[in-house]
């Protein structure tokens, strides 16, 4: 990961209807030197959270909603799966079609929580939709951090000294 700059992003079309990327709902999370694989089943396995009121936009697109969406937040994923004293700098998650984001601690932690949704409105996202999505339910003019077909997670720790 290259925590210098944002060159590992590499943006995707914003035509209305790009190509869905194939593949299942899988994601590689990458945190503390290992690398583990999320079914969602995994995903459900862990705490559910619902956040009502989010909008979906994008650059050249209207905005859409309100939708309630539901899954684990980042939060809680990552107290699955990284050391309880283990300090984040930042997450880097990108798409199975090459779009990826970077949100920084603050924004991990932010309120209301930023979701990896499986859900909406009561119903599982459809591939089209993504399967697993990055939603971030405090941004609601730009979307630029809403990463759906969710691919990969890495986390970026603090190094102690």
């Amino acid at each position: 990961m290259n925590s210098s700059s944002a060159d590992w992003v590499t943006p995707h079309s914003h035509e209305p209807n790009p190509v869905v990327p194939q593949g299942d709902a899988t994601i590689i999370l990458i945190a503390n030197g290992g690398a583990r694989h999320f079914a969602l089943d995994a995903l459900r396995a862990l705490q559910y959270t619902e956040i009502p009121n989010c909008f979906i936009a994008s650059t050249g697109h209207d905005r859409t909603g309100p939708f309630r969406f539901g899954g684990v937040t980042v939060t809680d994923l990552l107290a699955a799966t990284v050391p309880v004293d283990a300090i984040i700098s930042h997450m880097d998650f990108m798409s199975a079609d090459g779009y990826g984001t970077r949100l920084t601690a603050p924004q991990i932690g932010s309120t209301p929580p930023p979701l990896l949704a499986y859900m909406v409105d009561g119903a599982p996202l459809q591939r089209a939709q993504g399967l697993v999505r990055l939603v971030v339910a405090s941004e609601i003019d730009a979307a630029l951090h809403q990463v759906k077909w969710l691919a990969r997670i890495e986390v970026a720790l603090f190094e102690r000294t």
